[in-house]
């Protein structure tokens, strides 16, 4: 295909829209076979179908959803352009869907998201937590942006998406008070029958814990097992045991939850990576998250 007929596209994307080509008949005041019509020059000239049956409805296919998704930005893009020369200001920040990995610690999340919600950051942002083979899935169908995660896309996965390398941070023990301050005389030996908190067993760090216990020869006392990294810190805030997290977030620990430094977790980090469709990033808003994580919260 050397060209896009934009007419074509404008009749699929409203029917995709509409949810079918009657109301979008409706919404352009044309006939249903002319906008059929125009729908299947558009299948034609890009070689795939973009709809299915699906009962008595149609329902867009993988490549729908693709070309739905370009669609979607480019008349954005269109009614911004009318919008700015017409002299109006632009009627709102694009949209920016980024999955979150639910072992990612949310202050690290936030911190890493910040630039998107500062004023002016230039885009509406939406946030989804799932497991990272699910958010991939998404990434794939375009259904979001980006995803933040603890570990790059499997080099096995058959998804395309490119890890770009945010940072990484040193790991410590935290618990209340009164618990980190039994725990810190003799650490790490102190940590053998103590009460800990650890992510569940699919995470990277509950790995790389795992394996540093048995380079030190200790077993905790392991209380509760959770995906959920904010329930860990609220577990330990009511004071059910100690858990381990980056220690870049230090602060924000200590005034959030209540919890402090017991110890370093010898030479376990955790890293952390943006994963996108794209290997070149081109959103201003997602290149201000990188360049900040990198250039500050991991520095």
């Amino acid at each position: 295909m050397d060209w896009l007929n934009y007419h074509h596209l404008l009749f699929f994307y409203t029917a995709a829209k509409e949810g079918g080509v009657v109301r979008a008949s409706e919404k352009l005041r044309l006939s249903q076979p002319a906008i059929s019509g125009q729908i299947r020059l558009l299948e034609e000239a890009l070689g795939e179908k973009l709809f299915e049956k699906a009962g008595r409805g149609l329902v867009l296919t993988g490549t729908g959803k693709l070309v739905f998704h370009y669609a979607e930005e480019i008349f954005s893009l269109g009614k911004e352009l009318s919008d700015v020369l017409a002299g109006r200001p632009a009627s709102g920040p694009p949209r920016l869907a980024v999955g979150i990995s639910d072992a990612v610690p949310k202050l690290i999340a936030y911190r890493v998201l910040r630039p998107a919600l500062e004023e002016n950051g230039g885009a509406r942002l939406v946030c989804h937590e799932d497991r990272p083979d699910r958010l991939l899935a998404a990434l794939v169908a375009h259904e979001i942006d980006m995803v933040l995660s603890d570990a790059p896309a499997p080099a096995s996965s058959h998804v395309r998406a490119h890890s770009h390398f945010l940072g990484s941070s040193p790991v410590s023990f935290f618990a209340p008070a009164a618990l980190a301050a039994r725990l810190r005389p003799g650490f790490p030996a102190s940590l053998n029958g103590a009460p800990l908190l650890l992510p569940g067993q699919n995470a990277v760090l509950r790995r790389a814990l795992e394996a540093w216990f048995a380079s030190v020869e200790v077993r905790p006392r392991i209380v509760a097992e959770c995906d959920d990294s904010a329930l860990l810190k609220v577990l330990s805030q009511s004071g059910a045991g100690a858990f381990a997290a980056p220690a870049v977030i230090e602060k924000e620990l200590k005034r959030h939850y209540g919890v402090v430094p017991v110890g370093p977790a010898g030479e376990v980090s955790e890293r952390f990576y943006a994963i996108s469709f794209e290997r070149r990033l081109k959103h201003p808003v997602v290149l201000a998250i990188l360049d900040r994580a990198r250039g500050e919260l991991f520095a």
